[in-house]
């Protein structure tokens, strides 16, 4: 903590140590319900039906910058551009639904990034506001000040239906404060933490927060630096858990070799019947923990996307899950992207999909060492089987045979140029593949400039499985 406070402005650091100073006690108010919480109907519904905005509301541009005069903090003109945009955007009638983008890698524009100080103003100006369903925030440097007013938004704004945290250097206290405004919140869908560093402790207000909160859809802790205990606690509460519909908790930092998180989480896919996506990307799975998983999608039949990339699994490992998809139907998103499953692995695969599967739709096995015979195997199996649209074989060794097989796919329709992460081309009569950047999720990270970030050809897994609109 120490660090972060180092580099940031002496006023935001004062102002941090004070809020932090009172996290206990402010932890009672974020645990009450505020008026906020529970307004008068009679006075929304009379409001609803004159169909008045509030001066602040029809202004926010001219809001922000009285609000930084009175309370003396200097204006960021990027949140004022930002702004000035939304403003103009009510002004032309648009519906309410907006989301606030303020993405600190936004490179078009000039950008300062938030901080904390600077998101203490933007929250004030932003509660109760009926426009305003989603918040973008991304990539600044918010830090646990940040959190603080972060918490005390979703204490008030009953429209924010969309809030992404990711990358603003909070750490655990930041967490604990989010994670328990949200006991009593009961409007927000989609939280992403990505990045944030959390920890352990952390994690565990989040996995707590899950045994109350009964609306949250979809939580993304990915690279947040969780641990083998919080790992386990979610596994545990999502065995009761029937609002949660999406959860990532990838790249945690697990220690020894015996695959305890893989044991939990398989527990979990047997009892729970309402989880639709599952990222476990770099958790150390290898074949014995393969089983594991297998061993529960038997038994579960709610889940459609599978994100078990950055792995260490095998052929042995593909040989259980080869035999689940014989009977497993609702499993429609698979991503092994990653791993080591070679030819004899996508051999064991490519049988399935073509003799018994019949729901999987969208498969990765990118950079995965498979030579051509397995790529070859894998493109046969698309011509017998009509479910499979989408196919990323990219980073493998190809040959001609490979080569020749997919373009044919793609010159006969059967597979579309906007499916798959591959383009032929000829040179000299030989025909090559070359990458192209379509994928399940190429935008889990960055936004593009230049199209939309939630393209079906370059975000295929979200598009195929949605389970919200900003998920």
């Amino acid at each position: 903590m120490a660090a972060q406070q180092s580099s940031q402005p002496l006023a935001e650091r004062t102002m941090g140590s004070c809020l932090l100073e009172k996290v206990a006690r402010e932890t009672e108010t974020i645990d009450t319900p505020t008026p906020a919480l529970t307004p008068d109907p009679n006075r929304e519904s009379a409001s609803e039906s004159e169909n008045e905005i509030p001066e602040s509301i029809a202004g926010l541009q001219e809001h922000y910058q009285n609000l930084c005069l009175e309370k003396s903090q200097k204006t960021n003109p990027y949140i004022l551009h930002v702004l000035r945009e939304v403003d103009e955007e009510i002004k032309r009638g648009s519906e309410k639904g907006i989301t606030l983008n303020i993405a600190g890698n936004n490179r078009l524009i000039p950008v300062e990034r938030v901080t904390g100080e600077d998101f203490w103003i933007l929250s004030e100006i932003l509660q109760n506001h009926p426009f305003i369903s989603g918040l973008d925030v991304r990539y600044n440097v918010l830090s646990d000040v940040g959190a603080y007013y972060a918490a005390k938004l979703l204490q008030t704004q009953r429209y924010l239906i969309y809030l992404n945290l990711m990358f603003n250097d909070i750490g655990p206290e930041g967490g604990e404060l989010i994670a328990k405004a949200l006991h009593k919140n009961t409007t927000l869908k989609y939280l992403r933490m990505t990045g944030n560093k959390i920890e352990n402790k952390g994690g565990m207000f989040f996995a707590s927060m899950l045994q109350i909160n009964s609306s949250l859809e979809k939580l993304d802790l990915g690279d947040c630096d969780l641990g083998m205990q919080t790992v386990i606690a979610f596994a545990t509460v999502l065995t009761q858990n029937q609002a949660v519909k999406g959860i990532n908790l990838n790249r945690p930092l697990l220690y020894g070799e015996q695959e305890e998180s893989t044991v939990h989480l398989g527990h979990m896919l047997k009892e729970n019947h309402w989880l639709v996506e599952l990222h476990i990307c770099k958790h150390g799975i290898k074949n014995c923990g393969m089983q594991k998983l297998c061993d529960a999608l038997y038994l579960n039949q709610s889940l459609r996307y599978l994100d078990i990339s950055c792995n260490k699994i095998t052929r042995d490992g593909m040989e259980y899950l080869a035999d689940v998809l014989k009977s497993n139907t609702t499993l429609e998103v698979l991503d092994l992207s990653f791993n080591r499953i070679e030819n004899a692995g996508v051999n064991c695969l490519s049988e399935t999909l073509t003799s018994h599967n019949r729901s999987l739709k969208i498969l990765s096995v990118v950079s995965n060492s498979i030579e051509g015979e397995g790529l070859v195997a894998l493109s046969q199996s698309m011509k017998t089987n009509p479910t499979l649209s989408n196919i990323y074989i990219w980073g493998n060794k190809f040959d001609e045979a490979t080569c020749e097989a997919y373009s044919d796919l793609i010159q006969m329709g059967r597979l579309k140029p906007d499916n798959t992460d591959v383009e032929p081309y000829v040179v000299d009569g030989h025909v090559y593949l070359a990458e192209v950047s379509n994928g399940l999720k190429k935008h889990y990270y960055w936004t593009p400039t230049h199209r939309d970030a939630n393209s079906p050809s370059s975000s295929a897994g979200f598009a195929l499985v949605s389970v919200g609109q900003y998920f």
